[in-house]
């Protein structure tokens, strides 16, 4: 059965993943609650301290691996965040992904590549994701990505990434990572 770690820093092409830390919850919190970017979101409350609080709350948690997506090129400039959780077997449930309004189309697909190769190293074989109905740029990128909607609940779609399906969409967009990841730890 695969396991969930933490990484401090995976290096990707252009970006690079490290560990969310609570001195990113300002930044966090501005992402949660930029009227665009929020609009598919559940309600995030008002102020920064609860996303502090969520953050000293995840340092203690080793049940998933919360990402800050950064630009390499830009002294580390931090550019959305992107979460590993909710290990099942040899699934692994992604969410909690955000970018900054304005970052080039490539940093979508990247920070998902390196999420899924990330989750390859740890055993995973499969992944699960859902997004609500109306975020058709989501469902549409899943769906592109050879995810297959497996249910709808409510307002949201449920996907599942099948182990064939997740290795072919990886060797799809690998022209995003052409060198894979590197830097665990």
């Amino acid at each position: 059965m695969a396991q969930i770690r933490k990484a401090e820093r995976i290096e990707g092409h252009t970006l690079l993943l490290r560990d969310a830390r609570v001195s990113d919850a300002a930044f966090i919190h501005a992402l949660r609650t930029d009227p665009q970017r929020a609009r598919h979101l559940a309600p995030t409350p008002a102020g920064v301290q609860a996303q502090v609080d969520w953050l000293r709350r995840y340092e203690r948690d080793d049940t998933q691996a919360y990402f800050i997506i950064t630009d390499r090129a830009c002294d580390g400039e931090a550019l959305g965040t992107i979460r590993l959780h909710d290990a099942r077997d040899s699934s692994f449930y992604w969410g909690s992904w955000l970018l900054r309004a304005g970052v080039p189309a490539h940093c979508a697909i990247e920070s998902v590549l390196m999420l899924y190769h990330y989750a390859a190293q740890l055993g995973f074989t499969e992944a699960r994701m859902e997004t609500r109905q109306e975020n058709t740029s989501v469902w549409r990128f899943f769906e592109n990505f050879g995810a297959r909607r497996v249910g709808a609940e409510g307002r949201l779609f449920q996907y599942e990434h099948a182990p064939a399906a997740m290795q072919a969409g990886m060797v799809k967009y690998a022209r995003y990572l052409p060198n894979g990841i590197k830097g665990l730890g």
